[in-house]
Parts: structure tokens; sequence; C-alpha cells
């Protein structure tokens, strides 16, 4: 497949229209749609319509969309690997996590790596769905995920981290503490939302799951540890084995009754899993953790 062809055909996808197509690819519409009719050559079918709202994809057209974007991305993020081979890391690091990673675990791990590596920069920013992230703005990405994702990424567990229910000394000697998940319906509740999760329904242990109506939902971890730690409630949130700020105000509740496992994942695009540069960099993570448990 012509790589050029592809990045017409979804240029114009994207887009929605030729013209568009053509004035962000920096090409003359003659050359757009010779590109787009040459694919539609190889494919065998017609992938795009002209109709007075514009182009608008066939059946076959959006499936080779879904599909072309990854492709696309992939030969990008490629193109941009081979450059580091041979090389020390240098430059920038692009890491995505998820909304609320602990603070206090970062910095360290930052610190490690300029010191190691004081030429290799990082960029780090935070999602609520890291792995729906564009392909193309992302070196390594830490999520929660306990089946690895499936192609264009490469993903190994980093550890598992406990989820339970965590609450305040002061908080529990004003409302009591909860003996029964029943008893948790006389309690403000303190909810975690976890990317394609239900918020309102917590894990049982031993399997199931069990309704609650959170008075807060939040995709910051941090957040809902802060108000936790505030007093303000009962939360459900992953629990990570390193020391944090707010360790010592919060003691675990129902430990028997409610919570689960979680794995804490890296995760590349599989166009860079070889790189000398993204692998002497999942070393220094995995020492980092290691020294840190």
């Amino acid at each position: 497949m012509d790589l050029e062809e592809l990045r017409a055909f979804v240029t114009v996808a994207d887009t929605g229209s030729f013209f568009a197509a053509a004035d962000a690819l920096g090409v003359s519409r003659t050359t757009l749609r010779r590109r787009v009719g040459a694919l539609e050559a190889r494919a065998g079918v017609a992938l795009v319509e002209s109709t007075r709202q514009g182009a608008v994809l066939t059946e076959a057209g959006q499936a080779l969309a879904a599909r072309g974007r990854d492709l696309i991305a992939e030969a990008s993020a490629l193109v941009s690997a081979v450059r580091e081979v041979g090389r020390e890391p240098t430059g920038v690091l692009r890491v995505i996590m998820p909304v609320g990673m602990p603070p206090h675990a970062l910095a360290p791990l930052f610190a490690r790596l300029r010191t190691t590596w004081p030429r290799l920069a990082v960029t780090c920013r935070f999602s609520n769905d890291p792995l729906a992230e564009p392909l193309t703005e992302v070196d390594l990405i830490v999520h929660f995920a306990d089946d690895p994702p499936r192609k264009p990424w490469l993903s190994r567990a980093l550890l598992r981290v406990p989820e339970r229910l965590l609450a305040s000394p002061g908080y529990l000697a004003r409302r009591g503490t909860p003996t029964s998940i029943e008893d948790l319906a006389a309690h403000e509740l303190l909810a975690w939302q976890a990317p394609g999760e239900d918020a309102r329904t917590w894990p049982v242990r031993g399997g199931g799951r069990v309704a609650v109506a959170p008075a807060m939902i939040a995709t910051d971890i941090h957040l809902i540890r802060s108000c936790c730690a505030a007093g303000l409630g009962i939360a459900l949130v992953p629990d990570a084995p390193f020391p944090s700020p707010d360790s010592a105000a919060l003691v675990p509740v129902l430990v028997d009754h409610v919570g689960r496992e979680r794995t804490v994942r890296v995760t590349v695009p599989a166009t860079l899993a070889g790189i000398p540069k993204i692998a002497m960099v999942l070393a220094q993570v995995d020492r980092f953790v290691a020294q840190s448990l």
C-alpha cells in the first residue's frame, strides 16, 4: 500500500472534503484526487462519494479509515524512532499517565531519569483515558489495565496495586466504622472513575459488584484521596505501595468485603518497542519500582 495514497484518503475522511484535505496536506486537489483514486483502484471498491454535504465515506471507506489512521501513526513513529538507534536517550520522552497519578512517586523518578541521562527531557501529560490518546503523540504510557491492549501497542505489567476502601480516623470517629457492605449506605462515599467503568458499582471480594451512591465521583485519584484525608468520606481508590503524604491519615475499611487488585502497565507503541532509548528508559523504570516497593 502506498503511504501517500493512504494519507490522502485518511485526510479526506478526517476533514470531510477534498478541498480541505488538499489544503491540509499542501497539495493540489488534482493531486489529492489522483492519490485517492489510485487507492480505490488498489482496493477494487469505492471508498469516497462526493455529495453536496462534502466527501462521504462508503462502508468500505469507513473500515479502511479506521485502520488507516493507525498505519499512518505507526509509520510516523517508526521514522522518528530510527533516528534514535545507537544513541543514549536524548531529546524528548513523551509520557502519558492517568489523571491523579501520585506526584510524590513521580518526582523521584524524574530526578533519576535526569541524573542518568541529562540530555533527555520529559514531557508528561495526564489523561482520563491514556490509551485513547493519538499514537503519534506518545512514547510511553503508564495506565491501569489487567489485560494488555491490542495492537498497535506492546505492553507489560509493572506492578499490582490494591484498590480498596480508605477513610480518615477523624471521619470514622464521627460517623462510625462500617462492618458490612450494607453499612456503606449510611456513609459519604467518594469514588474514582476508572476509564470505561461505572463508578456507581464497586467490586466485591470474591466476585460481583455492589451498587452505591457516591457523593463525589472524579477521574483524579489524588483529588479523591485528598478529600478522603480531609475527612469528607470513605473512598474507593487504587492504593499504590509507595509512601505518600496522606498515608498516615488514611486507614483501610472493609478490607475483606470490598476491593480488588489492579495492574499498572507500561505500554509503548509497537514500532518503538525495540528502540534502545525506549528499552533503556523501561529498564530504569523497572529498577525504580523495584527499589521503591
